[in-house]
Parts: structure tokens; sequence; C-alpha cells
């Protein structure tokens, strides 16, 4: 049996230790842009603008509004990858609550979705990182979580290029009727990274195209 220990510094005590949890790069909402949560993007975007929209085939955003817990770093890298890689399921309520503080207030949430794994990663890692995240968000807010997308079949998006991204997303979303019927209108759509916003606007399309009023986007870490 081995003791929990700290996802970044391997301190024995805690899944994310007190010392690594304060040291993490948390995204300052006051300078980021309040459209995407590009991290420095409050006065002027670099990344919805419309020439960084172009490179992901997009002239515009489909989700209402994005936000983000903390910037990515070698330190948040390893967190992520020892949540979804090693399987350390107990982080998904340490970085549910980082995104929680970091969640606007007002935003308007009827229910909390995920974008999902494919069937391949989940059967890999035993879980779906993202649902576990979501549910968990879902908790903190008091709101249904709902599987709202079908699983994709495309191949994993670590590694690929923008262009990559793009294709390997083209039509890979699908509404789900919820197993509980119910339709929300206003829904926050969560995931682990936000790197392009390829993923993010692929899924929220698929929603708004099963007649979803509104998708705001919580990730944990922003690139």
């Amino acid at each position: 049996m081995w003791p929990t220990r700290c996802a970044i510094c391997d301190v024995p005590g805690a899944v994310l230790c007190d010392e690594c949890t304060g040291e993490l790069p948390y995204l300052d909402w006051w300078r980021a842009c309040s459209r995407c949560g590009s991290p420095y993007g409050r006065v002027q975007c670099d990344a919805c603008n419309p020439i960084s929209l172009a490179l992901i085939g997009r002239d515009d955003l489909p989700f209402a509004a994005c936000a983000s817990a903390v910037m990515f770093s070698p330190e948040v890298s390893r967190l992520v990858r020892v949540f979804k890689d090693q399987g350390e399921q107990r982080l998904a309520a340490v970085m549910a609550g980082l995104m929680l503080r970091a969640l606007p207030p007002g935003w308007p949430i009827d229910a909390v979705t995920y974008v999902p794994a494919t069937l391949a990663a989940a059967r890999h890692r035993g879980f779906d990182h993202s649902e576990l995240i979501a549910r968990e968000v879902a908790s903190g807010l008091g709101t249904p979580c709902e599987m709202m997308l079908a699983r994709p079949r495309n191949r994993d998006q670590r590694g690929l290029s923008g262009k990559q991204r793009i294709e390997n997303l083209a039509g890979r979303f699908a509404p789900l009727e919820t197993e509980s019927g119910f339709r929300p209108q206003h829904v926050l759509l969560v995931d682990d990274v936000y790197t392009t916003g390829a993923t993010l606007c692929a899924a929220t399309d698929a929603l708004l195209n099963s007649n979803i009023k509104e998708v705001r986007c919580l990730t944990f870490a922003r690139v």
C-alpha cells in the first residue's frame, strides 16, 4: 500500500499539497478576455480576434464565454497527466474546486455537461476524465450533470497541430438525448484543457444544433 502523494512534488499527504496549490499559475480574471478567457486578452484578445479564429477555421466563437482556472505550465501538465494517464481520480474533486473559484458570478447555468472522451480512451483509462470533473463541478453548483454528447471516434488531440485538430474534430460530436429527458437552455460545458479551442467549438456546435439556447465553457487549464 502506497501513501497518498502530491501529484506535482510527490510529497506524502494529499493528492495536491497546499504549497503546490498555492504556487499554481492562476489565471487573473481581470486580465483575461471576457469572451474566450485568454489569460491576457482583456484589452485586445490574442485568441478570439479574426486572424486567430481563422487558424481554427472560425469567424466567431459558438460559445457565449469561457473561463479557466489556471494557465498551462509544466506543473499543471504533470497534474493533468497524473490525473488522466496515471489514474489518480481523486484529483477530479481538487481540479473542480479550483474551477468553481474561477467561474464568473452571474452565469446562467441550468445543467453541466462535458466533452466526452472517445470510447477507446475511456476504456483504456477506466474512466472518463472530463465526466469526473463535470460531476464534481455540478455537485458544487447544485445543478444536474448530463451526458449530452455522444462519444467521438476521433483520435487523441494531443500532439496535433491546429489544422489537424480541426480536421480531426470535423463533425465528430453528435448530441444525445439526456437520460432524464431534461433539455436545459443554458449549459455549462466542461473540459480539462483549452488548447486551441477547436474541441470546445466543435462540441458547442453539436449542443447548439440540439436547440440549446446558450453554451458557456469552463476548463481547468488554458494553454
